[in-house]
């Protein structure tokens, strides 16, 4: 792992994901820039202290150079936005394959030549959208794919957030601090935050790629450098329209990510709150509620389902879901096999480049006096 040292909050969440099925363990890391800091994180996670260094650029260089049934094999990098590009190039080109925290790098130039990267590299790529791990997200992208739906009309996707309504950037929180701070960020703060996990979603779930949209970008609270509320109307590739809202200033709101999409023959809604349940409606009957665990579902959900039904599956195992198909594609290469489409099914570096054109192209809509704008990459 690099980066997620003491006081982080999201490299927890991935040690976590990475344990859930045993498919994993930790052996190294560089946990911090600072490399006492790192080397005490080390010693909390229980690693050899010879495993445990100062820097990313030592951990490629002294992993690399230890026997192959020994050296690392996937690099986990959980830091903050502009210190994604540079360890994922370094670990791709020495040979190890890379899990990466979204959004995928600090610009889109960067992230067009991580893609180039990927390519060239022969290795496998993984980026954490966590929301595309969960069972009835998995069974709603299968219903639609399968024409349940008939042609998809319109999407409704939101994320709305309140733990930034007042300006805690400036009482020294650290993750206000850099999630605000353009140096660190980059362009965008909300909707390069949760404004792409809500247009990953959309993308994942229709299958439809977003071609033109229209912006608006606030800043609310005063003093603070980067968005931190938005929406966007959005047209698809299929002629379908959208709406997307992003927003950290809801006050009261946690993380109440939700989508709803309608097509010709009926429609279907989720909610995280509710994760275990899938929404169906039409316009012929009574609307349906589909349940994670249910024999009735894909073989998507059910590869992504741990438990008897009823019993709910949340964000980590989501998150855990991840790292479990990336785990099993990696031994699908070793032992000489085609992974199955279950265990490809996890965002990589297409989704990586497209959410970081929606930040760069949801930006410059807002910042333009135009009514629509070209979804551009």
């Amino acid at each position: 792992m690099i980066g997620g040292g003491q006081g982080a909050f999201i490299g927890a969440v991935h040690r976590i994901a990475a344990r859930i099925d045993g498919e994993y363990e930790l052996v190294c890391g560089a946990f911090s820039s600072n490399a006492e800091k790192s080397k005490a994180s080390g010693v909390l996670l229980g690693l050899p202290e010879d495993r445990v260094y100062s820097s990313y650029t030592e951990l490629i260089e002294k992993e690399k150079q230890l026997p192959e049934n020994e050296r690392v094999q996937v690099i986990s990098i959980v830091t903050p936005n502009h210190v994604h590009f540079d360890p994922s190039k370094a670990a791709l080109e020495n040979g190890f394959h890379v899990v990466l925290d979204k959004p995928m790098t600090f610009s889109l130039a960067e992230a067009k030549e991580l893609e180039e990267v990927v390519k060239s590299s022969g290795k496998l790529f993984c980026l954490t959208h966590t929301y595309t791990g969960y069972p009835m997200v998995k069974e709603a992208k299968q219903l639609i794919k399968a024409g349940k739906l008939g042609t998809i009309r319109k999407v409704y996707v939101e994320y709305p957030q309140g733990w930034l309504s007042s300006f805690l950037e400036g009482d020294d929180n650290k993750q206000a601090s850099w999630r605000t701070d353009p140096g660190k960020s980059g362009i965008a703060g909300a909707m390069g935050d949760i404004g792409t996990h809500a247009f990953n979603l959309a993308e994942y779930v229709t299958g439809l790629h977003v071609t033109k949209i229209c912006a608006d970008i606030n800043v609310v609270v005063p003093g603070r450098k980067l968005d931190d509320d938005g929406a966007a109307l959005l047209k698809f590739d299929n002629g379908a329209s959208g709406v997307l809202t992003a927003t950290q200033i809801a006050a009261g709101e946690e993380n109440n990510v939700k989508i709803r999409v309608y097509g010709e023959k009926g429609g279907l809604e989720w909610h995280q709150s509710d994760a275990n349940s899938l929404t169906l409606m039409y316009t012929d009957k009574p609307m349906e509620v589909w349940r994670t665990g249910g024999g009735y579902t894909s073989s998507f959900a059910q590869h992504n389902t741990r438990t008897p039904a009823g019993h709910p599956e949340g964000y980590l195992e989501a998150f855990g879901n991840l790292y479990r198909n990336f785990a099993l594609t990696v031994k699908a290469g070793l032992e000489g096999r085609e992974a199955t489409p279950e265990e490809l099914d996890y965002p990589g570096i297409e989704e990586g480049v497209r959410g970081m054109a929606f930040i760069e192209n949801v930006i410059a809509s807002g910042k333009s006096d135009k009514k629509w704008t070209e979804f551009t990459i």
